[in-house]
């Protein structure tokens, strides 16, 4: 009877250091998809495919500072779309309709212009608060050799209350598996390859596949998907006029 308490009091001690590891693991991943010494910039490409309709392309330029939890997202094409953009400041996501004049809140969650993309998608990384690490386990997946977290929130202030994601040797996101309360499987996302700007990588690519919406083609259900091509990126300093409603106001006209 000692024995087998010892093996299992020794056996929870082993399972508490892999999840704390693993808990870790999510502090280094946060700490290389955010930038909190630093502002960022980009000029995102997003390609929306829904299956038996045209191809729809958005470009838009995004402005973070990290280090106060602020973005600015302009969208530029489609003519249709130029000048509506995106401001969040801490908790609160405006978005601004240059038609109306408007401002309106809108949440991190909603679909980022009817794509598979979320606004949550363009923020930074903050894993490691907003979850703990319920299981991991090593995985190859494709060229890369991954440990595989499955994730629960522990807060209510996100997109997805559940989520797996592979994790290669070197800390970065490889893919991601988002999953609703009651487990079932909602969108699946794939980074293949990261720009390495001085020691701070970016994404070049970012592809959401969403596991529920598509349509019936040829007798074959073909799932919707988004793809972003990150192009331009760059560390240089922004004025703090950006982060601002006035910017949203004035940059189109």
């Amino acid at each position: 009877m000692i024995k087998k308490i010892m093996f299992l009091f020794f056996g929870f001690i082993f399972i508490s250091n892999l999840l704390a590891n693993d808990q870790q693991l999510l502090v280094r991943v946060d700490s290389l998809a955010s930038y909190l010494d630093t502002d960022f910039s980009a000029e995102y490409t997003i390609v929306q495919d829904k299956p038996g309709q045209s191809r729809t392309t958005t470009v838009a330029g995004i402005f973070r500072r990290d280090s106060r939890e602020q973005y600015v997202i302009v969208v530029m094409e489609p003519s249709i779309s130029r000048g509506q953009g995106y401001l969040k400041e801490g908790n609160t996501l405006w978005f601004y309709d240059p038609q109306s004049r408007r401002f309106n809140t809108t949440s991190s969650a909603d679909r980022f212009q009817n794509t598979n993309a979320r606004n949550s998608d363009f923020t930074r990384s903050t894993l490691a608060q907003d979850y703990r690490v319920v299981s991991g386990e090593n995985e190859q997946l494709g060229r890369f050799n991954c440990r595989v977290l499955t994730l629960e929130a522990i807060t209510t202030d996100v997109t997805y209350p559940r989520m797996k994601i592979w994790v290669c040797e070197n800390n970065l996101l490889r893919k991601t598996e988002d999953y609703s309360l009651s487990g079932q499987l909602l969108r699946t996302s794939a980074i293949p390859d990261y720009y390495n700007i001085g020691g701070r990588f970016v994404p070049r690519q970012i592809l959401f596949v969403d596991t529920l919406r598509g349509a019936v083609i040829n007798g074959t259900f073909v799932n919707e998907r988004t793809q972003i091509i990150i192009n331009k990126p760059s560390f240089n300093r922004l004025t703090d006029s950006i982060f601002s409603k006035t910017f949203l106001e004035t940059v189109n006209q």
